[in-house]
């Protein structure tokens, strides 16, 4: 038997804390370890609890979700912090994701996707909505007046970085392109220290930001 993945609610809205809470309650293999009504309870029972993650509402009172993000990733680094919110603007997304947040689902998402998001990002993967995904793309490539001094990937780190995007593991990523798991970590690891980053959600981003994916 695996260890559960253990997780804190985050939300100011009661009646929708409770909804998620009983939906993860459900679901074998996930403890709801905490509660939390705004952002800075989110970032002390973190603190206390030691959660594998925190599931964060954008919009709370006290510190906002992407404010408690930051300190949550700064203070508790074996945290990670699945985004599940309302919003997708622009700015919502990339302040989340620059605060260090692994994924950022839509409270309108399925529960499977939902459920499979969490159980992604305790993993170690990052995940975006479909239509999260596509709105970085769009801004990125808006203003990517820089493209041409990015740095150079090969053919096969820019399909290691596409698949990472969609959310896959690195033995789906082996699998895909018929290529060993270690093989994978290698890439991953030309890709970070061409981007100047240090994990897969930063690479991803950083990525979009270059118009690279």
């Amino acid at each position: 038997m695996t260890d559960p993945i253990r997780i804190v609610v985050a939300d100011d809205h009661p009646i929708v804390r409770a909804g998620i809470v009983g939906l993860l309650e459900s679901e074998p293999g996930i403890e709801v370890v905490g509660e939390a009504a705004d952002g800075a309870q989110a970032v002390a029972v973190a603190e206390a609890e030691r959660p594998d993650l925190v599931l964060m509402d954008l919009r709370m009172p006290v510190l906002d979700g992407a404010a408690a993000t930051a300190r949550i990733v700064a203070t508790s680094p074996g945290t990670r912090v699945l985004v599940l919110t309302t919003y997708e603007t622009d700015d919502h997304i990339l302040a989340a994701i620059e605060a260090g947040a692994s994924g950022y689902l839509l409270k309108a998402a399925p529960q499977a996707e939902i459920l499979a998001g969490i159980r992604a990002v305790a993993a170690g993967e990052t995940v975006l909505a479909p239509s999260i995904a596509a709105k970085l793309v769009s801004r990125v490539r808006a203003g990517a007046s820089a493209a041409s001094a990015a740095p150079q990937l090969s053919p096969r780190e820019l399909e290691v970085l596409r698949l990472v995007a969609t959310g896959r593991s690195n033995p789906e990523i082996a699998r895909s392109l018929f290529i060993g798991e270690a093989t994978v970590k290698t890439h991953l690891l030309h890709v970070f220290e061409k981007l100047e980053v240090n994990d897969r959600t930063r690479a991803v981003t950083r990525a979009m930001e270059l118009g690279l994916i």
